[in-house]
């Protein structure tokens, strides 16, 4: 459910988001930023999220192989 906020910001600050983030964009620009220092994770869940991400779990597949041969073939000093 959305709650509605009415904020107040300097003339100078609105005309820069309604520029740059654009007119009907700025809520969620403002939530996006806002989110991450206000509202617990769920870190279980975001774990999960990302291993049902197919692409980028065959992707960092891909890199963890190809870095294992790295190591054996570091020089030692």
């Amino acid at each position: 459910m959305q709650k509605k906020l009415t904020l107040t910001i300097d003339e100078e600050v609105y005309d820069g988001l309604r520029k740059v983030i654009g007119p009907r964009k700025i809520s969620h620009f403002i939530e996006d930023l806002v989110r991450p220092h206000v509202v617990k994770q769920d870190l279980y869940k975001a774990y999960q999220d990302m291993a049902t991400d197919y692409v980028r779990e065959t992707d960092a597949l891909e890199w963890v192989e190809a870095t294992c041969g790295d190591i054996n073939h570091h020089e030692e000093s």
